[in-house]
């Protein structure tokens, strides 16, 4: 009976998003360079660490998923290739007869859903936001794009 209860909790859908700044930039800028950290079932995937480096425009890189993200999650399209600004480090994420899959050019990150993909963005994407001063150039952008994307978050979780 454990085991049962165990194994189906274990099957959920599970991705994690993180948005990071690199430090030692001085204040901060819309145009800080910064990484991204996803996690799933299948794997994980990160910017940071390689070599050439893959490090990004953080903020402008997030603006960029939110809007293509959403597009496509609104769309009935089957896929959506996203490159982060001034980097290599990309992830696609395809429709597939069960939700979601996300990858990286190196294989497969994650299966998961529509709402549980915009609520592991989302919630990175607000986590970040809270460094970027409002008077910043990119900050009206990237808040445009959270509120936006942010609806996604909220359908249908179940």
């Amino acid at each position: 009976m454990h085991m049962s209860a165990y194994a189906e909790a274990d099957s959920r859908a599970v991705i994690t998003v993180q948005f990071t700044v690199r430090p030692g930039q001085g204040r901060p800028s819309g145009f800080d360079l910064g990484d991204i950290h996803v996690t799933g079932d299948l794997g994980t995937a990160q910017s940071a660490g390689h070599s050439p480096d893959q490090g990004m425009m953080i903020y402008l890189s997030v603006v960029q998923l939110l809007d293509g993200l959403g597009t496509f999650l609104r769309s009935s399209a089957k896929s959506y290739a996203f490159t982060g600004v001034d980097t290599s480090f990309g992830l696609v994420f395809r429709r597939a007869k069960d939700g979601l899959s996300v990858a990286t050019k190196d294989g497969l990150i994650a299966r998961t859903t529509t709402p549980e993909l915009a609520a592991a963005i989302a919630s990175a994407a607000e986590a970040l936001s809270r460094a970027l001063p409002p008077e910043d150039a990119a900050s009206s952008d990237y808040q445009d794009a959270l509120s936006a994307f942010r609806p996604l978050a909220s359908e249908d979780r179940a």
